[in-house]
């Protein structure tokens, strides 16, 4: 009943603009009106005010141009959108910076950004292939500096690895320690990883040992 009544109000504001409420329900409309209006702009200022009203009007005519499914389909999709683009902003800004503040920092192509603590065995760096298998200690941290995985021994083969890991690890070598920073997008990306507890449009930190590389011809 609230609702609807909110609804009714904000309805009644949005033809033209009326400048004598003639009747107890017009003032009442219209004061309930001003209310969701504020809320409104609270939630989202840039909305095109006559495309709400328009929806309204044909919901109280019983022709709107979508099903409700179909209007909440949308609206998660653009939300999710707005959210992943304002996520890789804020990822590129806050890399940016680092590299900036830190020059051991460097930045790839793909955006991974990381610093070798100890140089590897440079001698087959760029012969690795998905068929390699590396043995690494790391530390998994997020942007907020909390701890999500800390292994000493973990094996696994290259091809299996994050492709923001794979960079690193080919350019670092055997026994190299590194620090990177991966970019949701060559990381967990939108899906995150509910297994590492890592969420989606999350940007990763990887502190890793190369204990061995196992090179397959």
């Amino acid at each position: 009943m609230a609702v609807a009544l909110l609804f009714a109000g904000f309805a009644a504001s949005c033809g033209k603009r009326t400048t004598k409420l003639s009747a107890d329900t017009d003032t009442l409309s219209y004061v309930v009106g001003l209310n969701v209006g504020h809320t409104l702009m609270e939630m989202d200022s840039t909305l095109n005010i006559e495309a709400v009203c328009a929806a309204i009007r044909d919901v109280y005519n019983g022709t709107p141009s979508m099903t409700m499914e179909e209007a909440r389909d949308y609206y998660l999709a653009e939300k999710t959108y707005f959210v992943h683009e304002k996520a890789q902003a804020h990822q590129e800004q806050y890399l940016s910076d680092l590299s900036k503040r830190d020059r051991k920092y460097v930045r790839t192509r793909s955006g991974v950004t990381y610093k070798i603590l100890r140089l590897g065995d440079q001698s087959h760096t760029t012969s690795m292939n998905s068929r390699d298998t590396v043995k690494i200690a790391y530390r998994l941290t997020d942007e907020q500096g909390r701890t999500l995985v800390e292994s000493d021994t973990l094996r696994a083969s290259y091809r299996d690895l994050l492709k923001g890991l794979q960079e690193v690890v080919r350019l670092a070598g055997d026994g190299a320690h590194f620090n990177a920073w991966l970019p949701s997008k060559v990381a967990y990306d939108v899906d995150g990883n509910e297994e590492l507890g890592v969420g989606a449009n999350t940007m990763l930190n990887y502190d890793v040992e190369i204990l061995e590389i196992k090179y397959r011809k």
